[in-house]
This record gives structure tokens, C-alpha cells and sequence, in this order.
């Protein structure tokens, strides 16, 4: 079976890094992204996908990354379901980040702190 996802857009709201009970690191947010099709008089529309990301990965993008920051995850789309506090069947659809990429910065005048690395810039190795 295949299950792939690949998505870029725009982090809406600044990646918080979270810890298990066990100790490791978890991070969710959401990508905006704007969909291909524009209607004729119409504004572009996006959509707002959940993601989680684990592991070394989730500390990659606290560190790299920002609020409005472009970025390309690739990963697993799944699905959950569970019964709200009113008792209703839901679903919840979110992608399981394996990968990050780099897709550029915002203006800086909206996340002055944000720099995108120089070609100097050395990585460590991310392993899960």
C-alpha cells in the first residue's frame, strides 16, 4: 500500500516543542496551503492542514523555522477516530511528517528573526 504525502505552504502560528512522558520530543502545527484553483472574481482560498512531527525532526524545526516561515514536509497522511465531548462520532485527518525541507523566508518584516541559513551552514544529522 502506498501512503505519501508531500505539502508546502506556510507555518500558521510559531512551532512549540512538546515532550512525551518518555522524553521525546513531539511537535503539531498547521500548514497553510493555498489551493491551485482560483475561481473567476474569486479570492484564493487554502487549506489548513494538521501535521505532527517526532524526534529529532520536531527539534529541527523549533530551530529553523517560524511563524509564516515556507516549508515542505513530506510524511504519511492518517486518520483517527473518537467521540467529542457530546457524546458525536469525529474524525480527525492529519499528515505524520517524516521530512523537511527548506522553501525560502518570508519578508522579513513580518519575522525579523528569522534568516534563512547561508550556504556555509553545516547540519547535523537527524535520525529518528
Amino acid at each position: 500500500m502506498l501512503n505519501s504525502v508531500v505539502i508546502m505552504g506556510r507555518l500558521t502560528f510559531e512551532p512549540e516543542l512538546r515532550s512525551t512522558v518518555e522524553g521525546k520530543a513531539v511537535m503539531n502545527f498547521t500548514i497553510a496551503c493555498d489551493r491551485q484553483y482560483q475561481g473567476a472574481g474569486q479570492e484564493r482560498k487554502a487549506d489548513f492542514i494538521d501535521c505532527t512531527v517526532w524526534g529529532k525532526t520536531a527539534e529541527f524545526i523549533k530551530r529553523y523555522f517560524h511563524k509564516g516561515s515556507m516549508i515542505a514536509v513530506e510524511g504519511s497522511l492518517n486518520t483517527e477516530n473518537y467521540v467529542d465531548n457530546d457524546g458525536n462520532n469525529r474524525k480527525s485527518v492529519k499528515v505524520t511528517v517524516k521530512e523537511v525541507s527548506f522553501c525560502g523566508s518570508k519578508s522579513s518584516a513580518v519575522n525579523p528573526s528569522f534568516a534563512p541559513p547561508d550556504e556555509n551552514t553545516e547540519f547535523e544529522e537527524i535520525e529518528d
